[in-house]
């Protein structure tokens, strides 16, 4: 069989209708929430199902009254699926936006709490520039905002990156010290001079990325070194939930320093070891060159794209305020 041939036709002749019901029953990891989403019956989402795979000559989902499994050949058919479905979303977009004036919407995903007053300078200067462009910014963890931008569900992400994608391309937006903190019902409250062994036995909470494989390697790196964490009693992928746990008290956890800073200001926060500089975490700018910006994306891209470059790291570097 010529299968270049093949695979041509298929394309020309395949009901893209099908390729968008696979993607949803993906995304919902069931044929039922699939139907509820798409407002179908089950039984015309099972068929369209069986019609794709059929036509494709795979099977793309390995499914059972008792489980359900993306298959390789699904899973790589649902990358690819996503990508195109971004990609016309975007030329849409770009058919929309006029000539005259700047328009159109620029798709940001970020993880949460993103603090950095050169980004809102940015943010503040480009809407002065272009008021008619329109901004979504959607917050989710790293691992979510660099599958957002290689689907071209978003513009640009800003997150943390432990295992860089090779599809996309990635700059340090600014660099942040992570510190060690406790809220005032915390026995450590108000203690100076503490070692980090003083820590060992205590509860803490952390982040879903604090771990040694992940992007927060040198706090999770700490952690397992002074064995400090035995106790975690709280996990969270959003920077005000972990706030949040701490000052209530359920435990110490980790924060960066120039946002734990004014909260230690008024009281509401204690700084615990180590007191140095040590854990040292980038926040990056991420995008995906093969995506097509339309206008208002791009010029903002460029805009912050340009601040980086003539921007020393130096400049970019948020340190703790001791």
């Amino acid at each position: 069989m010529n299968v270049p041939h093949e695979a041509e036709k298929i394309a020309r002749e395949l009901d893209w209708n099908l390729l968008r019901t696979f993607m949803v029953i993906v995304q919902e990891g069931s044929i039922t929430r699939a139907a509820n989403r798409l407002l179908l019956q089950q039984p015309s989402v099972s068929q369209a199902l069986k019609r794709l795979e059929t036509r494709i000559g795979a099977t793309l989902i390995d499914r059972a009254p008792s489980h359900f499994r993306v298959t390789t050949a699904g899973q790589a058919l649902y990358e690819e699926c996503a990508q195109i479905f971004g990609t016309i979303s975007r030329a849409v977009q770009t058919a929309q936006t006029t000539e005259d004036e700047l328009t159109g919407q620029v798709t940001i995903a970020t993880l949460s709490r993103a603090e950095s007053s050169h980004f809102d300078q940015i943010l503040s200067s480009f809407h002065v520039q272009h008021q008619q462009v329109r901004f979504d910014i959607d917050v989710m963890s790293s691992k979510a905002v660099q599958k957002a931008v290689l689907e071209k569900s978003a513009s640009l992400g800003l997150c943390l990156v432990h295992d860089p994608h090779p599809k996309l391309s990635y700059s340090v937006l600014y660099r942040a010290y992570f510190g060690f903190y406790c809220g005032p019902s915390h026995p450590l409250f108000g203690c100076k001079d503490l070692t980090l062994d003083d820590l060992r036995g205590h509860s803490s909470v952390s982040f879903r990325t604090d771990q040694l494989w992940d992007a927060l390697r040198p706090v999770a790196l700490l952690r397992a070194q002074h064995r400090l964490d035995d106790k975690v009693i709280g996990y969270t992928s959003h920077l005000g939930e972990a706030l949040r746990m701490i000052t209530a008290g359920l435990g110490f956890g980790p924060l960066p320093s120039h946002t734990a800073d004014p909260y230690v200001a008024q009281g509401t926060l204690w700084r615990l070891p180590p007191y140095n500089n040590a854990l040292e975490i980038d926040i990056h700018l991420v995008n995906n060159p093969n995506t097509r910006l339309n206008n208002a994306e791009a010029a903002f891209f460029n805009k912050i794209s340009r601040w980086i470059h003539d921007t020393d790291l130096s400049q970019r570097t948020y340190a703790p305020q001791y």
